[in-house]
């Protein structure tokens, strides 16, 4: 491969410097280096494999990973100087794993976003060259976006064919997949987005309607006008004012998979948006679950299968917003919190 005959090769990598408590991690937490990186093969440990970073997801649980507390998600922190990871797809150049040979393409949860890398291959997946497949749909549909809606709506939401169905964030890169999925249970699907354009976008998607937030300023109106005979499923993924908006709607027996609550992430818990109106949960009855897509893994073959299938067969609609260039890193992770972005944001780091 060209670039790497040598045994060392200059690596652009993205590290932290600074915990970021509160508001959106700037380049006063995040610096992006350039570091020499042997990759002969004496220097990989048995079981590793060296390899170039292609594609990579931006995730917003992340952010949780910054704060220098465990705070909400409860994950792990990065240390200072660490270089930060995120769900991605790379090219090996070389291994010591008989399972991987160079050339072979592979996902990791936790690549470096580095140009190059020296990773253990534990958790390594090989990507099948046969799959008809686009390499950015290993980071959406078949990815953290993809499992997570599936693991709301199948899993925990589990509706049944006519319920009405609430998704928030709908235009982002859980709730396209999540409204499309509920769609295929026969149900009723509305969202919530941030501008006409992805109130557009989602009934492309197959949602039977939407609306933009920025002008329906009154959630309750607008939940009493979009749901006026209540809601049986609401995937939050925004939480705050809009949880607890929609509490004031849900019918008896309604279940609310809670996979996140973006309006808050930027905010230490003392200043996060209480939700008023818990009561509403006794009187109906209500179901309200957290839950982290990796304490399912063992249903991730289970998904896989399913949303392959989706993907060929083409029932399955998906967006991305792709940055490109390591260099993106910072400017990728803050438009995760400003409503900027359609879907899946991804990284192209190699073309």
């Amino acid at each position: 491969m060209a670039g790497i005959a040598a045994a060392a090769e200059e690596s652009r990598e993205w590290f932290l410097t600074a915990y970021a408590p509160d508001g959106v991690p700037t380049s006063d937490h995040l610096k992006l280096r350039t570091v020499k990186l042997a990759l002969d093969a004496d220097s990989i440990p048995h079981q590793h494999v060296a390899v170039e970073a292609l594609w990579v997801a931006v995730n917003p649980y992340t952010r949780f990973t910054m704060t220098g507390r465990e705070d909400g998600l409860y994950l792990p922190q990065f240390d200072f100087n660490q270089v930060i990871k995120e769900f991605g797809v790379a090219r090996v150049i070389r291994s010591t794993d008989d399972r991987f040979s160079k050339g072979d393409i592979v996902i990791e949860p936790f690549l470096p976003i580095a140009e190059y890398s020296v990773i253990p291959t534990t958790s390594l997946r090989k990507v099948d060259p046969k799959a008809e497949i686009a390499l950015p749909d290993y980071l959406g549909p078949l990815g953290l976006p993809g499992f997570t809606a599936w693991v709301g709506i199948e899993l925990i939401a589990n509706p049944k064919p006519g319920s009405t169905v609430f998704i928030s964030a709908a235009a982002g890169g859980v709730g396209m997949l999540a409204g499309q999925l509920a769609k295929f249970r026969g149900c009723q699907v509305i969202g919530s987005t941030g501008s006409d354009e992805k109130v557009k976008l989602l009934k492309e998607l197959g949602y039977d309607d939407a609306f933009n937030y920025h002008k329906e300023t009154d959630l309750d109106a607008a939940l009493s006008k979009y749901f006026p005979n209540g809601i049986d499923v609401y995937l939050d993924n925004v939480g705050g004012k809009m949880l607890e908006a929609v509490l004031n709607h849900v019918n008896t027996g309604a279940c609310i998979p809670l996979c996140g609550m973006i309006s808050q992430y930027n905010k230490t818990w003392t200043e996060r948006e209480g939700v008023r109106n818990l009561m509403n949960m006794v009187g109906k009855g209500v179901t309200m679950q957290g839950f982290l897509a990796g304490s399912y893994l063992d249903r991730f073959g289970e998904f896989t299968k399913e949303m392959e299938r989706y993907l060929i067969d083409g029932k399955i609609k998906s967006q991305s917003t792709i940055y490109h260039g390591i260099e993106s890193f910072l400017e990728a992770f803050a438009s995760l919190f400003s409503s900027s972005n359609v879907g899946k944001v991804i990284i192209q780091v190699r073309p």
